[in-house]
């Protein structure tokens, strides 16, 4: 080991904490996207506006628009011959702009390029940019869509009307954990693959085991029949998992029925819950065949999900069991979407929901304000619409079945929830997707706490805001830069630590000395992995350490030059704590040029 620093740091704090334990979990139910062979109209245009200097806009006065001459003429001429095409003069408009139309359709980028090119050639030029074609923003046909306030409404919906002109899903798969599904006129076309992950024949009532059809046989359970006297009143199947699928991916625009968020996504139903709930084995085995793992005596998925959907849970602390499956999706590259629980309490003592590295859910009503029933607390990373059918026009309308015992007919109904808040939220990370699909789970988690719109109404501990389909869309459309941050000296002690606020932001800093070192903080919720990513380029050799809120070492990492470190360390309290991340000089180069690094902090 590399000895020739401190690993101390320079001030501590003191914070205090209590880990609950909980026992095993008994869980219960809580316009078409353009292929890429062809371009969107509104992606293409055969018109330029350009701008420039001695042009007047319009005042008092009619624009004034500067004159294109001979040797203006000739430059349009020579940029337009860099690119295969001609433009001439068209009209001018009030900004003072001429419109240039071009002798052939063009994709937006190779118009920008034109006009880089162009303001290049031409000093005068003040700007040039493509005129775009603009379209009225995708309404479904759908007969009941306008039931579907929680997707369109501004209060409290999730905008995601505004997000369908750029993309709706094609090429996503999520997976469903659930009841199963019921076949149904919405969702014709949607349903691929899926496994009945069900091994008690009681539970399952279908009577078998484990199989390949996911369908879903109801559960409805009698007084008693689930033991110590519950549930204490008869209950009509449910038909959870149709419900839930229905908002991810109904079909759209096809004249009937309701919409889904990402409709042209595809649906892998996994049943794991039935008469009287689901097993934390079960559920464990579905998480990791879902994502693409392997689970024994099962074939593979064909149809392996990048989004997993889990509204369901149950209480105590996140359990090994789940974490190791929740930790074994991520590490495919799948991101776990989970509820927050509807018992209106602290989502802390409520799994899956309490587990390091998924996306959890609280619900909101139709103000935007917290439904009376969801959980709430650090563990809550966004919320979403859920609902609340104390006026039933005010819930989540979606697919379902009309049977009360075994399956009936397709019909609709309003439900709410947290398990109703969730598929929102797993529809837009669907969405996001199928613009970037490099995305990793912990880039979608940031992106969705980072683009969520604030609450409109009251909603203490709910996460960062509503999801906004439409801003999260953008940021993955964006990239997966994430949020960069750049470090302000002195950070070299706990009390002066640069904060680190946003997940997966990217700190550019610098080892300024030998005996530089820096400090970073983060408030680290509870229940939540922070991971620590240090690179710091070719020939430099520092060091990374992690410490509790009360100065002890907690997670380090030295390894040699040039190589990157990696730090890991969760939170198991029931509250957020804070984590100083600390780099280190050990040798190379210093100074704002030869001493640069970069930290990824993610959690």
């Amino acid at each position: 080991m590399k000895l020739k620093h401190s690993t101390y740091p320079a001030v501590l704090g003191v914070f205090a904490a209590a880990v609950v334990i909980g026992g095993p979990l008994t869980a219960n139910a809580a316009v078409p996207e353009f292929q890429a062979q062809v371009v969107a109209p509104t992606m293409q245009t055969d018109r330029m506006i350009v701008k420039y200097k001695d042009s007047k806009p319009a005042g008092k006065a009619a624009a004034r628009l500067a004159v294109v001459g001979k040797d203006r003429e000739a430059i349009l001429t020579r940029a337009g011959q860099q690119f295969g095409m001609t433009m001439k003069l068209s009209h001018g408009i009030a900004t003072g702009a001429h419109v240039m139309k071009l002798n052939k359709r063009m994709d937006l980028a190779e118009v920008q390029k034109l006009a880089r090119d162009l303001m290049e050639r031409d000093p005068n030029v003040e700007y040039a940019e493509p005129d775009r074609i603009m379209q009225k923003l995708f309404t479904p046909n759908d007969t009941r869509y306008n039931e579907q306030w929680h997707y369109f409404e501004a209060t409290g919906g999730l905008r995601v009307n505004t997000a369908w002109d750029k993309a709706t899903g094609t090429g996503v798969n999520v997976a469903v954990i659930d009841t199963g599904y019921r076949p149904h006129a919405d969702l014709s076309g949607k349903i691929v693959g899926g496994y009945d992950f069900i091994a008690d024949t009681f539970i399952s009532n279908d009577g078998n085991g484990r199989d390949s059809d996911a369908s879903d046989p109801g559960d409805n359970i009698v007084v008693g029949e689930c033991g110590g006297g519950q549930p204490t009143q008869n209950q009509n199947s449910s038909w959870h998992g149709t419900h839930v699928a229905g908002t991810i991916a109904a079909a759209t625009n096809n004249g009937s029925g309701v919409a889904g968020v990402a409709y042209n996504a595809k649906v892998v139903p996994v049943r794991v819950l039935g008469k009287c709930g689901g097993y934390t084995s079960d559920i464990a085995d579905a998480i990791i065949w879902a994502s693409g793992g392997t689970v024994s005596g099962v074939p593979a998925n064909a149809n392996v999900a990048k989004v997993i959907n889990m509204s369901l849970g149950g209480g105590g602390a996140c359990d090994t069991t789940s974490q190791n499956a929740i930790n074994s999706a991520r590490s495919r590259g799948t991101v776990v979407i989970v509820a927050a629980g509807n018992e209106n309490t602290n989502a802390s003592n409520s799994n899956p929901a309490n587990c390091a590295g998924v996306v959890t859910v609280a619900a909101t009503n139709r103000s935007g304000g917290r439904a009376w029933y969801s959980n709430y607390g650090t563990v809550v990373d966004v919320a979403a619409p859920g609902g609340d059918t104390s006026v039933s026009a005010n819930g989540i309308l979606s697919t379902l079945n009309a049977g009360t015992g075994a399956p009936g007919a397709d019909n609709y109904a309003f439900y709410q929830g947290t398990s109703m808040a969730t598929p929102h939220v797993a529809g837009v990370a669907a969405l996001m997707l199928s613009k970037n699909a490099a995305l990793t789970p912990d880039q979608i988690e940031s992106m969705l706490k980072s683009s969520a719109r604030a609450f409109p109404a009251t909603c203490t501990s709910c996460g960062s805001g509503i999801v906004d389909a439409n801003a999260a869309v953008d940021a993955a459309i964006g990239g997966g830069g994430g949020t960069t941050l750049a470090e302000s000296e002195a950070n070299n002690t706990t009390a002066t630590a640069d904060a680190v606020t946003v997940s997966g932001t990217t700190v550019n800093a610098n080892m300024g000395t030998t005996t530089d070192t820096d400090y970073f903080l983060v408030q680290l919720p509870a229940g939540k992995t922070l991971t620590s990513v240090l690179t710091p380029g070719a020939g430099k050799d520092y060091d990374l350490f992690v410490y509790n809120s009360t100065g002890a070492l907690i997670g380090s990492s030295e390894n040699g030059a040039g190589a990157v470190d990696t730090v890991a360390v969760t939170n198991t309290g029931t509250g957020t704590l804070a984590r100083y991340v600390r780099v280190t000089y050990y040798s190379g180069g210093t100074g704002a040029t030869n001493g640069t690094y970069t930290l990824k902090l993610t959690w």
